[in-house]
């Protein structure tokens, strides 16, 4: 965990489940945190047999209005942070030729949305960087796994958002854009009966399957929309998303 004294919650979820938890202070932008766990995990333990990246978050800002810092940090958390912990947890799964590696991406990484433009970039990124390294760790027996959600009500909506320098800034040309989307996003957000546990069930199956698929699209919101971009074409799947999204409007 970034902060460890956030634990507790965690730890109760963990028992009253029948499970146990060793926590470990981890923060994924930084390498020197990411290889401390990975060199106690060895010492302890001496193998490691999956690692689920999930840390992340959603940048909410039309692109203008997104600062350059914002962007990049958006992408080192999401992106590279998912790369520097790889990187330091291959070594141990390729020396045993065993390992599982299971990437929290989303439907933004295959279906890019207006206002989310960081949050799409830092996921398609991640689409392209897992489908690479399924096919360079099939040579050494390691699966790589993705998971793309659709929308779960999780923190990522609510104390843990983060929007634009300038989301809030009436002197902006997409400032009644930027509340309107908010406002409908928070609304279907509060109505969705979705539990975030069905990803942790299909992590635990990713974890258990013999040959597990590469991508895995775990609600029907996700398969609907990867239905629509298939069989529609993008001018007519795009005017039915503007409408859905501006309802009209002209910014």
């Amino acid at each position: 965990m970034r902060d460890v004294h956030k634990k507790d919650f965690l730890m109760t979820e963990a028992k009253n489940a029948g499970g146990a938890l060793e926590v470990f202070a981890l923060d994924v932008t930084n390498t020197a945190s990411i290889a401390n766990v990975v060199k106690v995990i060895a010492t302890n333990h001496g193998y490691l047999d999956a690692v689920v990246n999930n840390a992340g978050y959603g940048m909410g800002g039309f692109f203008e209005d997104l600062t350059d810092e914002e962007i990049r940090q958006q992408m080192e958390v999401n992106f590279f942070g998912v790369q520097n912990v790889t990187r330091a947890v291959i070594p141990l799964m390729r020396s045993r030729r065993k390992g599982r590696i299971i990437n929290i991406s989303s439907i933004a990484g295959l279906n890019a949305s207006p206002c989310f433009g960081a949050y799409n970039a830092s996921k398609w990124a991640l689409e392209g960087f897992s489908e690479s390294l399924y096919h360079e760790l099939r040579l050494f027996d390691i699966h790589v796994c993705m998971i793309e959600p659709g929308t779960y009500r999780t923190k990522i909506f609510f104390e843990n958002a983060k929007y634009a320098k300038n989301f809030d800034n009436p002197n902006s040309p997409y400032f009644s854009m930027s509340s309107h989307l908010k406002k409908m996003v928070l609304n279907y957000v509060k109505k969705t009966d979705k539990d975030p546990k069905r990803i942790a069930f299909l992590v635990e199956k990713l974890l258990n399957q013999r040959n597990p698929p590469l991508r895995n699209f775990p609600d029907a919101e996700t398969k609907f929309l990867l239905a629509m971009r298939r069989i529609l074409p993008f001018k007519t799947y795009s005017g039915i998303m503007q409408r859905a999204m501006y309802q009209d409007r002209i910014i």
